[in-house]
């Protein structure tokens, strides 16, 4: 589901950006139009980039690498509440 998602996603950002870009009027000098124009067209394309690097699946090694980077910051932070309490491991007393 979340592929199709992304899919449709980056559909409506590539059509959006093939639209309007003939209208953006870009190389009028440094003014404010046409400052949005490239900014606008800089969020387009980060826009797209970041669906395709979600297609692509580029970040499934990272993401299972933070999961086991916060799970153990969260087992840390409870080895210091417990000490810092004067409790004893919340493991032994499962």
């Amino acid at each position: 589901m979340k592929t199709w998602k992304n899919v449709i996603y980056l559909s409506l950002a590539l059509g959006m950006l093939i639209y309007a870009v003939p209208r953006i009027a870009i190389g009028g000098g440094l003014t404010l139009p046409t400052i949005f124009g490239v900014v606008w067209i800089l969020f387009a394309l980060t826009v797209i980039a970041a669906h395709l690097h979600r297609i692509i699946g580029v970040d499934e090694a990272k993401e299972e690498e933070l999961r086991q980077v916060r799970r153990l910051a969260r087992v840390r932070r409870e080895q210091w509440l417990h000490r810092r309490l004067g409790t004893g491991d919340s493991r032994s007393s499962k």
